[in-house]
């Protein structure tokens, strides 16, 4: 998990948020991170992560089965081309639920974000390591282009 947020530090105009104990964000989202394109440091207003790493379940969110301890999850918005591609989904919105969410080392689509085009990895390791990295790097890409849109 550190290697992956450390990797995504290293991008250029990242900015990671890992939320700590007393800081002003919610106590449900310390220790989690979240990955944002700004190249002034500056928490962008009015936009989503291009990515998150979360380390617990979330009220909504428990079909990947975070809580116990040493498990994690991996979060990138990819779209909907690459969702298909990576999910065997034709669309974001036919996820196929009888999915093991929990299942880990394994390219899935979000259990709760997957029909915006957000895939997940439970502990990235050997298969998906590399994966991960350069999904995130290409959800980088899109939020940087996102915002050179949005600029006059």
């Amino acid at each position: 998990m550190e290697q992956i947020i450390a990797t995504v530090r290293d991008f250029t105009g990242a900015l990671v948020l890992v939320p700590e104990p007393g800081s002003a964000f919610p106590e449900l989202a310390w220790g989690d991170a979240f990955f944002y394109y700004a190249p002034d440091g500056q928490l962008p207003q009015n936009v989503q992560p291009y990515g998150t790493v979360v380390t617990k379940n979330y009220p909504d969110d428990i079909a990947s089965d975070l809580d116990p301890p040493g498990r994690w999850r991996v979060n990138i918005h990819v779209g909907r081309a690459a969702f298909r591609e990576l999910a065997a989904e034709e669309q974001p919105r036919d996820l196929n639920r009888s999915r093991d969410f929990a299942a880990t080392d394994t390219v899935l689509p979000h259990p709760v974000y997957g029909a915006l085009g957000w895939i997940c990895v439970v502990n990235p390791a050997e298969r998906t390591g590399e994966l991960v990295v350069e999904l995130l790097r290409g959800a980088h890409d899109d939020a940087r282009a996102r915002l050179a849109r949005r600029t006059p």
